[in-house]
């Protein structure tokens, strides 16, 4: 099991000894996921969290509609939950589904409490993870309230430019909540701009 990305992650997240950062990942159970695999369906329950090592993902909610809103994309290096579903043992609002072929490491829910309670410096971990994530949602939130749809692509795009890369129209219209034809119109727009 190779976890030296999760353990690289976990060291320069929070102040923790090697040992105990290789006890945490060794609670992770590695898993292959295919293109396409759904890891959580809304309605079920999350036994599960995960750190992504290979592949990307997306977190989205299918609305009345039968409209698919991302709430967010995770690739290597980041993590994928249902946090609510998870922590509460709600069903879940959400699905999570592989856009590449990936492999994750997952931990799960009881794995996670006797972290907690055994390995000092998980609990901090999660912490300054949680504390991190309000204030991504916090300025996103501000940025959909407050900025034309234009201007959130061309900010998507500089602040994830590997990962803009590794996207359809269609995946980036649903996170920025607009159209696919008009995210195709502002690449268009980008592309002649760039021609000499």
């Amino acid at each position: 099991m190779n976890t030296d990305l999760l353990k690289s992650y976990i060291l320069k997240t929070v102040s923790i000894d090697e040992k105990q950062a290789e006890e945490f990942c060794s609670l992770f159970i590695p898993r292959t996921v295919d293109k396409k695999e759904i890891l959580l369906k809304e309605g079920e329950i999350s036994g599960f969290e995960a750190f992504v090592t290979k592949g990307l993902f997306k977190v989205y909610h299918v609305n009345q509609e039968m409209v698919e809103h991302i709430l967010y994309f995770a690739m290597e290096g980041w993590w994928l939950a249902d946090i609510d579903s998870f922590n509460h043992q709600l069903p879940s609002q959400l699905n999570i589904e592989a856009i590449e072929n990936s492999e994750i490491m997952m931990i799960k829910r009881s794995d996670k409490e006797y972290a907690y309670e055994h390995i000092p410096g998980v609990e901090k971990l999660f912490r300054v993870m949680t504390q991190l994530s309000h204030v991504a949602l916090q300025r996103r939130m501000i940025e959909n309230l407050s900025i034309h749809a234009d201007q959130r692509y061309l900010n998507f795009i500089e602040k994830y430019p590997k990962l803009a890369q590794r996207l359809t129209n269609v995946h980036i219209a649903a996170y920025l909540g607009i159209s696919h034809e008009f995210v195709s119109r502002i690449r268009n727009k980008i592309v002649h701009k760039r021609l000499p």
